[in-house]
Formats: structure tokens, sequence, C-alpha cells
């Protein structure tokens, strides 16, 4: 198991007090091993990862797609994902 490559990704937490409402947003990363993709709250063997795809939003980052055989799973991120990308590529495909 080593890591081929890695990209960090945000998940936002809404939080609602009796007065306000705010997001915190908690940057992690996703992982590319030579044997499974690793998220903070997922993991996934390689042999089930289909493909990974991006999707660019206006000057913001964009979503990072994880398509697998149990569903695709979306990811925001504030830079290209490209490289890990192509990583993943380069390796399983």
């Amino acid at each position: 198991m080593s890591l081929i490559a890695q990209h960090p990704y945000i998940k936002t937490e809404r939080k609602v007090t009796r007065f306000e409402q705010f997001e915190i947003e908690h940057e992690r990363i996703i992982y590319l091993y030579t044997d499974k993709v690793v998220t903070q709250n997922r993991e996934f063997p390689v042999k089930d990862v289909m493909d990974f795809s991006y999707r660019e939003i206006t000057n913001q980052g964009g979503i990072l797609y994880l398509h697998t055989l149990q569903g695709v799973f979306p990811y925001v991120v504030k830079s290209s994902p490209e490289a890990f990308i192509t990583s993943y590529r380069a390796n399983f495909k």
C-alpha cells in the first residue's frame, strides 16, 4: 500500500444557533493508494473504482466526482484535481 497521489477537498458544515446560521469549512484530503482510495469517512478498494471526473465551477474550484460500483461520490475542491485524475488513469486504466 503505497501512496500514488493526494488532493485536498472541502467539507462544509452548517451550524445553526438560535440567532444565526453560519458555515464552517473543513479541509480534508483524498488519498489514492495502489490498492484503495481513502477519504475522511470512506474507503474504496481500487477494484471498485471505475473513474474520476471533474467539473469546474467558474472561478470557485469545482467538484471532483469519484465513480464507484457503490455510486458516484462528489467532493468539492478549490483547485483543479487534474494531476490526481491523471495519476489514477496512468496507474489503473
